[in-house]
């Protein structure tokens, strides 16, 4: 099996390589950048593995937050990040400047809303805390799904755009507040309601599955493969990204840990 490697999110910023600017070669190998290691990382792992068998090597290089990859993929450290959804994409290169673009799809998961708690939105407390994701995009998504709850109510027209600057009515004065998103199954016992990802819910013993209300897996926040657009490996990264999507074991690793919560979306 792969070796892992930890890279922490402190150290993204300070890559040896970011002084120079980016430096591609042809080589041998590529790197695959993750940000959300656990069960979802270990069908990569394994498509790794079966890369390796034909003559590709991939070194898998975990990352600890949502920001890094990027910086990473943009300085050259790594050559391909498999983390974000398009829209979370767009987002981050109308404000980096990032030239990316997708090479392939990887896998959906369901977002939901989740308790502790409770077992209805209707025993949720007046002045209850609601945690939402504090990143754009995923922060829309969460508080999007809490109008469709009954909540709240929004600005119309914004899908998951909105903010929480957004919320126009706000009957029983819930308590938004807004966490890391890695960081939000850490936070269940604190608050009333939180939004979640399925498989990031699943490295924390609480069973995905019982949501109280769930958004329906939908292609545009489906996992993408992106590389920089003027990348020399782009025909490398296809290659893994065809034998990951090809791995009979990989639907196997899915199917295993997350049942219809986390679907191949190609």
């Amino acid at each position: 099996m792969t070796t892992r490697r930890n890279f922490l999110a402190a150290s993204g910023a300070a890559l040896a390589s970011a002084a120079f600017g980016p430096a591609f070669a042809a080589i041998d190998k590529i790197k695959i950048g993750l940000a959300s290691p656990g069960p979802l990382a270990d069908p990569v792992y394994q498509a790794a593995d079966e890369a390796k068998a034909q003559g590709l090597d991939v070194e898998v290089v975990e990352f600890t937050d949502w920001i890094a990859p990027n910086e990473a993929l943009q300085n050259g450290d790594i050559d391909v990040n498999y983390y974000q959804h398009i829209p979370f994409l767009e987002n981050a290169s109308k404000a980096k400047g990032y030239k990316f673009e997708s090479l392939g799809v990887g896998t959906s998961s369901k977002l939901g809303l989740y308790s502790v708690k409770h077992k209805s939105f209707a025993e949720i407390p007046d002045g209850g805390k609601i945690a939402v994701a504090n990143d754009p995009v995923n922060e829309g998504r969460g508080l999007v799904l809490l109008e469709r709850a009954g909540l709240i109510k929004l600005k119309p027209g914004l899908d998951y755009k909105a903010t929480v600057a957004d919320i126009v009515d706000n009957p029983k004065n819930f308590d938004i507040v807004e966490v890391v998103a890695q960081q939000l199954p850490r936070v269940l016992g604190e608050v009333d309601l939180a939004e979640g990802y399925a498989h990031l819910l699943k490295d924390y013993g609480v069973d995905p599955s019982n949501a109280l209300l769930f958004d329906p897996i939908q292609q545009r926040f489906a996992l993408q493969f992106v590389v920089r657009a003027d990348s020399p490996n782009k025909d490398k990264v296809k290659k893994f990204i065809a034998i990951y999507q090809n791995s009979p074991k990989v639907r196997e690793i899915l199917k295993q840990k997350f049942g219809d919560l986390v679907v191949t979306a190609w």
